[in-house]
């Protein structure tokens, strides 16, 4: 039997049940789609705190429902429990199990407070509020160790020194984790420019890495690099900016960078060496220039 008399025979046979196939294909892809669309709610694995149990968020409604109110548009309000039967936890997976707190009427604070308060009753065996210096970033480290690990790093936000709080960046009780809130790019800037405003302009002409977002250039929690860049020197400026070669010399953006009389890229990275100190924008110079 030939190749293709083989693949005519085969053709015959699965020819009758297209219909059952493009049906199987089609039922797989609205699935995707609806899975995709309809998660609202991620599974976590919660500390256990002796003498203490889990309420469920809908308990801590009844006195803060100013702050539960809005923690429904939350990004953290999506966290539940493992299991068939998993309740509502988004409050406790920061705050600890509340039920002598919700039991006490207010009067014991919750095992991760972060405020002042009368502590928890340690003949129960509930663990003490943490210092306040720290306890927010504790709680946070807990889920995100990745960041923990940034903030080690030798260039980073003050957290860890405790002249910062996750917070001011990363409000947990409304809408997305960022202070600037929504998925844009701008908006994310918005958050950084709350402390660097200088860096917002206005400008007559803009990097085009703003636009981008500040993350396009800085890690935000911590960086090898200094300025917490992602990348040091002029590598940094080449992931966008393409470097071309011609006849042994080398043009970036089309402007000639480097032959046998010119050596701008050995005089240091791009904004160091005298050529595009204004990296956020210029009010002067369209090749980003003070």
């Amino acid at each position: 039997m030939t190749t293709l008399t083989f693949i005519k025979k085969r053709w015959s046979q699965i020819w009758p049940l297209r219909p059952v196939v493009l049906a199987a294909w089609a039922g797989g892809l609205v699935l995707a789609v609806i899975s995709c669309s309809t998660t609202t709610r991620h599974a976590v694995a919660l500390p256990e705190v002796p003498g203490a149990k889990y309420i469920g968020s809908s308990e801590c409604e009844q006195c803060h429902d100013e702050i539960t109110k809005g923690f429904k548009t939350a990004d953290h309000s999506r966290l539940l429990a493992k299991g068939k039967n998993g309740k509502d936890y988004g409050c406790e997976s920061c705050h600890g199990p509340a039920s002598l707190h919700s039991d006490s009427g207010g009067e014991t604070k919750p095992p991760y407070s972060f405020t002042a308060g009368r502590p928890q009753p340690t003949g129960l065996g509930a663990r003490l509020p943490l210092t306040s210096a720290r306890a927010i970033e504790t709680v946070c480290y807990s889920c995100h160790m990745d960041v923990r690990g940034q903030f080690n790093l030798p260039n980073h936000h003050p957290v860890p020194e405790g002249n910062m709080t996750c917070v001011q960046c990363h409000p947990p009780h409304k809408g997305v984790a960022f202070a600037g809130g929504g998925t844009q790019l701008l908006a994310q800037n918005e958050t950084c420019l709350q402390c660097h405003p200088a860096q917002a302009g206005p400008f007559v002409f803009v990097h085009a890495a703003l636009r981008e977002g500040c993350t396009s250039c800085h890690s935000p929690h911590g960086s090898i690099n200094a300025k917490q860049l992602t990348e040091r020197s002029a590598n940094l400026c080449l992931k966008c900016h393409f470097q071309q070669v011609q006849n042994g010399q080398i043009y970036i953006g089309g402007k000639l960078h480097q032959n046998s009389v010119v050596n701008s890229l050995g005089q240091g990275s791009c904004w160091s060496a005298g050529c595009h100190e204004a990296v956020h924008g210029s009010r002067v110079s369209p090749t980003l220039r003070f």
